[in-house]
């Protein structure tokens, strides 16, 4: 007998038709024998909605109240779906967060999973009882509720699938797996039947939006055999009993991955500005005077590249950072000039950063000269370059996203089977 978590976002419990779409899937998999926890999403537009309230109600004085109010979403999704299920003739019960318990930090409206008690779900399982959790919440120890932040529901899904041992977390949405790259970008991208943890974290976090990166973090350090997939795939004639093999997308183990191909996927963000700092002195400490105060509110840092000072004395330093937060880590930087000691401050919106992933690099040289050799045959000028073992990432001009997506997934031939 195996033992699933299957998540549901919010597109896919957007309505009552669709929730009831979402309870034939559950009974099919326990009709099949197996031992099913079920974690929602509020239905789509519900969350922005009580985001809308809380803020018209007045002016929050910190996140808990925020937190009471918009995890109540997921409470709604995981009653409707009971109820649904039970008029189907599923022994099956609905779950809050607290009630399991979820427990987290006290990071409201961004909390942590510090721990999960499955015990009370596998007592259920031993009844043939459906478990149905709302997702995205848990409790603090002095008993408030959180909330998990962006992604939160898969989070909870991943957590809780390592908590009670299950043999995978399937996750549907409203793709129907991890392509090689955006197919609206590029129409010849294909479905990966298998991608490696490793892949996929690179991949989200470099602009992929099936799953959030801590959700991936999370399911590579517990080993938690993920399966992405739409809850809007029709059956095949099987009934789709193998649901393993039906259409999606394996997250895996690398040593599940029998040929492992050297280039996996194209991801890109868009929106990226770059940040200069002229002539800086190149001593201890300049780096944590630069990276500290944008650190400290909250400003993520992406690429990093330092000019090599001659004699020792004056450097560049050059790194991107999301455009929403351009103009506040310009003013950051302005305000502690006299710490970092740079003669000059450059920046520019309006960039994008292109990145080639794929594990089979590790033992495949050559593949970042390749690249830039192609995107150079186009014209694509590179303004900056950071690679890893797995990925190369390269920063350009936004308005030449797309051709470089669809050169670089042409190069290495991700839209051949």
């Amino acid at each position: 007998m195996t033992c699933i978590v299957m998540k549901f976002g919010g597109t896919s419990v957007a309505d009552i038709g669709c929730i009831h779409n979402v309870a034939r899937h559950i009974k099919r998999e326990v009709d099949d024998g197996h031992d099913v926890a079920v974690v929602v999403s509020a239905m789509a537009g519900t969350t922005d909605q009580l985001i809308s309230w809380a803020r018209e109600a007045g002016a929050m004085q910190g996140a808990r109240e925020y937190d009471t109010v918009i995890a109540s979403g997921e409470q709604i999704t995981a009653g409707l779906l009971s109820i649904a299920l039970q008029n189907m003739g599923v022994n099956t019960r609905s779950w809050l967060g607290w009630q399991i318990p979820i427990l987290t930090d006290s990071a409201h409206g961004t909390a942590r999973i510090k721990n999960i008690d499955g015990t009370s779900l596998i007592k259920g399982f031993k009844q043939r009882q459906v478990a149905v959790i709302a997702g995205f919440q848990g409790l603090t120890s002095d008993e408030r509720l959180t909330t998990l932040g962006r992604g939160g529901s898969d989070t909870s899904a991943i957590a809780i699938a390592a908590a009670i041992k299950a043999d995978r977390c399937d996750i549907y949405t409203d793709v129907d797996g991890v392509y090689t790259t955006d197919p609206r970008i590029e129409p010849k991208a294909r479905r990966l039947s298998k991608i490696a943890f490793e892949e996929m974290l690179e991949m989200a976090s470099l602009g992929a939006k099936v799953l959030q990166v801590r959700s991936v973090e999370l399911a590579m350090l517990h080993k938690v055999r993920t399966f992405v997939r739409s809850s809007f795939a029709v059956p095949n004639a099987a009934g789709m009993k193998d649901s393993i093999n039906s259409p999606g997308t394996l997250i895996c183990d690398e040593e599940e991955i029998v040929e492992q191909q050297v280039v996996t996927g194209i991801a890109f963000a868009k929106d990226e500005a770059q940040i200069s700092l002229r002539r800086l002195a190149d001593k201890p400490g300049i780096s944590a005077a630069i990276f500290g105060p944008l650190a400290e509110e909250n400003i993520n840092v992406d690429m990093i590249v330092q000019n090599i000072s001659e004699h020792g004395a004056k450097t560049d330093m050059t790194f991107t950072v999301p455009s929403i937060d351009h103009n506040k880590a310009v003013k950051i930087l302005e305000k502690n000039r006299k710490e970092i000691k740079y003669d000059a401050l450059q920046s520019e919106s309006g960039l994008a950063k292109v990145s080639v992933i794929g594990i089979g690099m590790r033992s495949h040289a050559g593949v970042a000269a390749t690249a830039f050799r192609a995107l150079a045959e186009k014209g694509i000028n590179i303004r900056a370059i950071t690679t890893s073992e797995i990925k190369i990432s390269i920063l350009i001009d936004s308005v030449y996203t797309e051709l470089a997506v669809r050169t670089l997934h042409s190069l290495y031939c991700l839209d051949k089977n």
